[in-house]
């Protein structure tokens, strides 16, 4: 069992900066494969970016590619989501995934343990 849990979501102006954080603890938390997805009102949850446990490759949504930044501190057992040049269509709830499968996947079903969440609002 692996528990998950986001900080650093807030509210901020079309431009800026957020770093989101995901903690992760439970046996064995650090061979994982993590991501991040958000959901926005009335819309599915949509894959944002993802890091595998070993080897640090990453994957990102096309939407997010060059504005936001997965990475992993193997020490603190956390993933981080550096995201930069906010706009409005960022507005979401941001959850942190993690799934042990052998290759990085896009798919939220995919993913066994979930974080609760934590909102980021861009305003224009």
């Amino acid at each position: 069992q692996v528990q998950l849990q986001e900080s650093g979501g807030g509210s901020v102006q079309a431009g800026g900066s957020l770093r989101l954080s995901c903690a992760a603890s439970g046996r064995d938390s650090s061979m994982y494969n993590m991501a991040w997805f958000r959901q926005a009102p009335g819309r599915e949850r949509e894959f944002v970016a993802a890091i595998r446990w070993i080897g640090g490759r990453t994957v990102y949504a096309d939407s997010v590619k060059g504005r936001y930044t997965i990475s992993r501190d193997m020490t603190k057992n956390t993933v981080y989501l550096q995201m930069n040049s906010l706009k409005p269509e960022d507005t979401a709830v941001y959850y942190c995934a993690a799934d042990r499968n052998a290759f990085l996947h896009t798919t939220s079903t995919v993913y066994d343990f979930w974080g609760q969440g934590t909102q980021v609002t861009v305003s224009s």
